[in-house]
């Protein structure tokens, strides 16, 4: 089974879901990574605030920083390699890399 990671930029929360304006995008990739997470699937969140020290202990995520800096965060990394940057999966990356059918959530 694949690894995913998600390596988001500094956030007043750990699911960045808080304040008077709410992202979908934010809403979305929570709603998905819940149901992955419920179906077994090997994948996390990092928040830059609350993780920094991963941030520097991750080989490919700090090469990608000093390289982009935090405004080429969100990176999502499968299997330690990045496949997205700059926005979080869509729903259909992240079912055809997990196989699961994630149909009832809106694409994006």
């Amino acid at each position: 089974m694949k690894t995913i990671e998600i390596f988001e930029e500094a956030m007043c929360c750990p699911t960045g879901l808080c304040g008077p304006s709410i992202n979908p995008d934010l809403l979305r990739i929570s709603a998905v990574l819940d149901t992955l997470k419920r179906k077994g699937v090997n994948i996390s969140r990092h928040n830059l605030k609350d993780e920094p020290q991963l941030y520097v202990s991750n080989k490919t995520v700090n090469d990608f920083l000093m390289k982009y800096g935090v405004e080429g965060l969100p990176i999502t990394l499968v299997d330690g390699e990045i496949v997205v940057s700059k926005t979080y999966p869509t729903t259909k990356q992240l079912s055809e890399w997990t196989g699961v059918n994630l149909n009832f959530i809106p694409v994006k």
